[in-house]
């Protein structure tokens, strides 16, 4: 190894421990702390904060509504379109959301933005693209019939569990999401609009189509409404309806073919004056929601359901002033970020994960486990445990409740992921500072083992929700209706289980670990990588599967390791860092390749590290990138996206990425090249900067 590439490592280490440390945050009271980063995403979340507040209320929000526009505003892009991560194409549902959202707020149609987006969206195909969340609040806006929103009927969360199909077949955060939607589509009041609010001018051609929007399928009870097709006509509708049913039924062996069939179906039942369940369904619908608002930041935590989840309390009946509703206003409210006069949204709060990642950094950066902040932050971490049933205990009802969830709240959805990061930062924490910490990751693992998929991987909530027709219907277009078990986190899972003491002499675990091995064996791809469902992309899922892997004792020189080794050093950047762009998810040709960023630098820095190859080249020179380039503060730019919301939909940036990853893998090669006796880093290690050389561990 050369010695130079060493030069200022220590420095660095030391100065991004302490600019993590400066952005602990204590409790008052407690004296416990978290670590919790911005979470940003693309323009979709103000421009739908927009439609909600014009819709909860119009009059009282106008300020706000002004200050999200001037954020939605300024991400135009050049060709004038919005896109759904940095650096990437427009994109059709932004730039519709954008344009009406814009339009809610003031701007005039001859305004140059909105000139450019309407040029936007005609190049983008059209408004008849977008999406069917999209489709959702454009009808709710009375902008777009109801008849072009996928049929969501509330019934469906009335059948029963041993039907192929039922809402816990789904995703949480579908589910989340859904079965609101289901209520509004019920109850949905028809929306009076008063400042006679219109896109007839976005695209002319549904003008003449849908011309009587207004009156098409809302009837006097609200939602998709009885004796209403297109322009108010029963006959022009079927008519229409029937000229779908014989396009779409073509093929009758397609399941889209059949599920876009019974959702024709499903609108021309809609349209009955009788519907015998529907009372029950929507009480159903009610009840459900109403109890996972518990002890959650919002329903599910995100702010998807949480917007239509408030929406439905009022369609419901609830009140602007009932507890409910003001509690989720209040929890939107949080979600708010202030910038130099403009408003902006986070999907939503991030303090277990972040904190997880800190605690696990700052451990393998060498600080002691019994630190006054790291055993805080450990004690807090504890206080997240979810110790109530949830809706995993559909798929496996007699294990006992534990895991963490991303949120501060969400006591209904803890997740895999996150839980796995929480195990590791408490074995890095002092046991004997910390009470009953040594029996919260025994239940932590005990539940993660317990939610192992049938095909050996670990998914992010559920077990084994990867019924793959499901993704045929017609609004699963958000990429997003299964869980399916994914790579980054079975590596994950096998890290943590190869890194608790003791942990792998247990049969149980032992078997785990062999079908998880099995699982990252079966998945990885003919470049030698692994898909990052969590993460961008390529390099993510290497990493994460290459890290569990060494963890639990595979062979470096295994084939299929070698080949993954491979991968991370022919997609090294010149700089001698690494990068990945989202343009990845839509086209495999672009995995591992994009602008260097700190994140995906450290991630393939850790994978090679844990694969053993600390002494070559591309490791050092990956390390050399991260020395030169840290800021004075102790932090990394990165203007770049490297998390994954929903791929090819929705991205995010986490904005302590750019330093607990890069500090954690400094922190991961100096123990490396240690171990192996390296002289120069021993040299320079020798002065003892201020950072105790171990870190402790228990399990």
């Amino acid at each position: 190894m050369n010695g130079l590439a060493m030069a200022g490592l220590d420095s660095a280490i030391n100065r991004s421990r302490d600019c993590l440390f400066s952005q602990f945050q204590r409790e008052e009271g407690s004296g416990d702390g978290f670590w919790c980063g911005e979470l940003e995403a693309d323009s979709t979340l103000e421009s739908d904060y927009i439609l909600f507040l014009y819709l909860f209320d119009r009059t009282k929000h106008h300020d706000k509504i002004a200050r999200l526009a001037a954020f939605v505003a300024r991400h135009q892009l050049e060709d004038g379109s919005w896109n759904i991560y940095e650096g990437g194409p427009g994109e059709i549902s932004a730039t519709v959301k954008a344009y009406v959202a814009l339009k809610i707020a003031g701007h005039e149609e001859d305004d140059a933005v909105m000139v450019n987006a309407r040029r936007a969206v005609q190049m983008l195909g059209g408004i008849d693209q977008v999406n069917s969340y999209t489709k959702v609040y454009l009808a709710m806006l009375n902008l777009q019939s109801w008849d072009r929103v996928p049929a969501i009927p509330p019934e469906v969360v009335l059948l029963p569990r041993f039907f192929y199909i039922n809402i816990y077949e789904i995703s949480y955060w579908s589910r989340a999401i859904l079965i609101p939607l289901s209520i509004l589509y019920a109850k949905w009041t028809g929306f009076s609009n008063p400042n006679g609010l219109t896109i007839n001018e976005l695209l002319p051609s549904l003008v003449a189509e849908d011309r009587e929007v207004g009156e098409s399928l809302h009837g006097e009870n609200g939602g998709p409404a009885a004796g209403g097709g297109n322009g108010g006509s029963e006959v022009a509708g079927a008519e229409a309806d029937g000229a779908r049913f014989h396009r779409y039924t073509e093929s009758i062996f397609s399941w889209r073919k059949v599920f876009t069939t019974i959702d024709l179906v499903l609108k021309k039942l809609e349209r009955s004056r009788v519907k015998p369940l529907r009372s029950l369904a929507v009480k159903k619908a009610e009840e459900w929601m109403v109890t996972r608002l518990e002890d959650s930041d919002g329903l599910g935590a995100i702010f998807p359901s949480m917007i239509n989840s408030v929406l439905a309390l009022r369609c419901l009946g609830y009140e602007a002033d009932h507890p409910l509703v003001l509690e989720g206003l209040e929890k939107l409210e949080e979600l708010e970020v202030e910038d130099d006069g403009e408003l902006h949204l986070q999907p939503c709060l991030s303090p277990v994960w972040d904190t997880a990642l800190a605690l696990n950094a700052l451990g393998e950066a060498g600080v002691c486990g019994n630190l006054r902040d790291m055993t805080a932050a450990g004690r807090w971490l504890l206080s997240k445990e979810v110790r109530r049933p949830g809706d995993w205990q559909k798929r496996v009802p007699n294990v006992e409740a534990s895991g963490w969830p991303f949120q501060f709240r969400n006591e209904f959805y803890p997740d895999i992921d996150d839980t796995a990061a929480v195990v590791m930062a408490l074995n890095r924490v002092d046991a004997d500072e910390v009470e009953g910490l040594e029996q919260a990751v025994s239940r932590g693992i005990n539940w993660v083992l317990s939610l192992q998929c049938s095909n050996g991987g670990w998914a992010a909530f559920d077990a084994d929700v990867e019924r793959k027709i499901l993704n045929e219907i017609p609004y699963a277009d958000h990429n997003a209706m299964l869980d399916p078990a994914c790579a980054d986190i079975t590596g994950r899972v096998l890290e943590m289980l190869g890194s608790t003491q003791g942990c792998l002499d247990d049969p149980r675990v032992d078997e785990a670990v062999r079908r998880g091995v099995r699982y990252l064996k079966d998945t990885q791809e003919d470049n030698g990588s692994w898909y990052g469902r969590w993460g961008v992309n390529y390099i993510y899922g290497t990493w994460q599967a290459l890290k569990g892997l060494m963890t639990v004792g595979i062979n470096a020189d295994e084939d299929y390791v070698r080949h993954a080794v491979s991968f991370l050093k022919n997609h090294q950047n010149e700089d001698g860092g690494w990068g990945e762009s989202c343009r990845s998810y839509d086209d495999a040709s672009f995995a591992g390749k994009g602008e260097t960023t700190a994140s995906q630098t450290a991630w393939a820095l850790m994978g090679l590290i844990a694969a053993g190859e600390t002494d070559s080249p591309e490791a050092q020179r990956g390390v050399r990138y991260l020395i030169d380039h840290q800021d004075a503060d102790g932090d990394w730019t990165e203007k770049c996206w490297t998390g994954t919301g929903f791929p090819r939909v929705f991205y995010l940036k986490y904005h302590m990425y750019s330093l607990y990853f890069p500090l954690f893998a400094l922190g991961m090669y100096r123990t490396a090249a240690q171990a192996a006796g390296d002289s120069a880093v021993a040299g320079e290690r020798g002065r003892q900067a201020a950072l105790e050389p171990v870190p402790v561990r228990r399990d």
